[in-house]
């Protein structure tokens, strides 16, 4: 060993001996080290960088900004979609008044349609009455008419026709015979009372077939041509009743 004197006089440990601190690199020889030199060190640990420290949050100002613009996107949405379901709502119910407007006034057509056609039913009841109540009146008033009539379907008899026969009431065979004398000498029709029919009318046979101017047939011809079927012998206190309604 070295024999250095000691830094520190005071120290005898130190006459003989250097610390290994005052060294630095120097080590201990050992043999076989000659050619090789100081035996590599180990690396050193490898310094691993610390993490980044984490994004930081928003602040509360940002916090609240970003709080109000999703209130005010939700609230313009909504509304969005709130117009969008009144729209809809608004057209769904036009069309349902539209078709509830059309099946009342349907339905009212129909009811009008009705009432007209009772309306014409009942205007043509009371006029048939009243008719009916004239022509009785006129009957008794000018029985003469019925040469007119038994004049006129002797007329409508063929003209090839032969055996004319003119059936009557008993009291209407003078005034036919009175009244339609040349028609009946011209068509060489002959008179024939008869009980069955009514005053006022009359019925024509011939061997081309027969004409009924019987005032039931005639009467039930011109009703039906109005739509009614309303008998000529009906009850007279309806048809004056009828004739007092319409007064």
């Amino acid at each position: 060993m070295l024999n250095v004197p000691s830094p520190n006089p005071e120290r005898s440990a130190y006459a003989r001996f250097i610390p290994r601190e005052e060294l630095g690199s120097v080590s201990n020889w050992r043999p076989g080290t000659l050619g090789g030199g100081l035996r590599p060190q180990p690396p050193a640990a490898e310094v691993v960088p610390p993490p980044p420290p984490p994004p930081q949050g928003p602040t509360h100002e940002e916090w609240l900004a970003q709080v109000d613009a999703a209130r005010q996107a939700g609230y313009e949405q909504g509304y969005r979609d709130g117009m969008a379901a009144l729209e809809s709502f608004k057209k769904s119910h036009a069309e349902q008044m539209e078709r509830q407007v059309g099946q009342v006034l349907q339905s009212l057509d129909a009811e009008f349609d009705g009432l007209h056609a009772q309306a014409a039913d009942a205007v043509t009841e009371v006029a048939l009455q009243l008719a009916r109540q004239v022509l009785r009146s006129e009957l008794e008033i000018a029985p003469a008419h019925v040469a007119r009539v038994a004049a006129e379907a002797v007329e409508a008899v063929l003209l090839s026709a032969r055996h004319i026969t003119v059936q009557l009431h008993p009291q209407d065979l003078p005034l036919v015979a009175a009244g339609a004398d040349e028609v009946l000498r011209a068509r060489g029709a002959r008179l024939v009372a008869h009980p069955g029919i009514e005053r006022g009318g009359c019925r024509v046979e011939s061997d081309a077939g027969a004409i009924d101017a019987r005032i039931a047939t005639r009467w039930a011809q011109a009703a039906g041509a109005l739509g009614s079927e309303q008998p000529w012998a009906a009850d007279a206190d309806g048809d004056a009743g009828a004739a007092e309604a319409a007064a």
